[in-house]
């Protein structure tokens, strides 16, 4: 072997070694400018929704931060599958982003076959928003039963075995998933009966066409008017809103402590400088009152850091798959 033949892998290696660090200090580089361009946030549901109005709130401070506009896209479709399944496949460059809801991270992944998402096609940047469910009947319904208590709620559907209606927008619904939940726990029969939306549902129990649900902080005003009797609140700790109104342990279900979340979430590969940068970027909402009012009509805000934010969507991935498979769950 030549001495020329001998020199010619290490000069290969060795081009080859430039230009891999070459490639890593472009990367770099272009995770150091980034955003160079505009940013936008997908949401899997219409305009006026939950999660669109998280999304909105957040853009407008996450623009000031950024330097770059951020603008709302929504791509509404299959229970929020669509705008959900277009981020898990989006190039992992933060240019892409999602805000959703719980149920589309931790549920419907596990929940309906022809979704081909899952949690871990996901990193998770902050948990924005989190709220806890309002037990609610209607008040005619509960003085004709002399019901007072979530106690008392158990106690009818003890004696009226698959008569006690409860709705939710939809089959596999967090607040379907919720109440068969506790209808598991306190060993009762229930009927559940699907809606369109959590509105539809709602309204059903206004009129009289319910008896109960798990409401969501919509409920506060027809609360209020006393259109709607709250009997406990599925939160660790009392509502400001409603102090009155005991939580579920409070009431004798000791941990059962049920909320969803909405929250800002990237493409997984998205580098971790990028992740950060947004997240600190987000924790600006909480320092503009304006937005801090229109998260908390919605919810209580919390911001929680990506780790910690990882670990709350594993857990409640762990949690209601367990459920979604008591209640024999597939939709397609």
């Amino acid at each position: 072997m030549t001495s020329r033949q001998s020199r010619a892998p290490s000069r290969r290696a060795a081009l080859a070694l430039c230009l891999g660090l070459s490639a890593v200090a472009a990367a770099q580089a272009q995770e150091d400018r980034w955003p160079t361009r505009p940013v936008r946030i997908v949401v899997g549901f219409p305009a006026g929704s939950f999660t669109d109005t998280i999304a909105r709130a957040l853009s407008e401070p996450l623009s000031k931060s950024l330097g770059q506009p951020v603008v709302v896209e929504n791509k509404p479709g299959a229970n929020g599958a669509i705008g959900v399944g277009e981020v898990a496949r989006a190039a992992p460059d933060g240019y892409t982003l999602l805000v959703t809801n719980s149920s589309s991270i931790t549920i419907n992944p596990q929940l309906y076959r022809k979704i081909t998402y899952r949690a871990k096609d996901f990193a998770p940047v902050t948990m924005v928003l989190d709220a806890p469910f309002i037990l609610t009947v209607n008040p005619e319904w509960a003085v004709r039963n002399q019901v007072r208590t979530a106690q008392d709620v158990v106690a009818f559907a003890k004696a009226h075995p698959d008569k006690l209606s409860y709705g939710s927008a939809g089959p596999g619904n967090i607040a379907h998933l919720a109440y068969a939940a506790w209808s598991n726990r306190t060993g009762v029969k229930t009927a559940h009966v699907p809606y369109k939306s959590a509105s539809q549902a709602q309204m059903a129990v206004l009129s009289g066409e319910l008896d109960t649900q798990f409401d969501t902080w919509s409920a506060l005003p027809q609360i209020a008017s006393g259109k709607l009797k709250a009997l406990a609140v599925t939160a660790p700790r009392r509502m400001q809103q409603l102090p009155e109104v005991p939580t579920m342990a409070e009431a004798g279900y000791e941990d059962f402590n049920v909320t969803f979340w909405a929250g800002l979430l990237a493409p997984a590969g998205t580098p971790p400088a990028i992740v950060n940068r947004l997240y600190e970027a987000s924790r600006g909402v909480l320092q503009d009152a304006r937005i801090r009012a229109v998260l908390s009509s919605q919810g209580e805000p919390v911001m929680l850091a990506p780790a910690a934010f990882g670990q709350r969507i594993a857990k409640e991935v762990a949690d209601w798959g367990q459920v979604i498979q008591r209640e024999a769950l597939v939709l397609d």
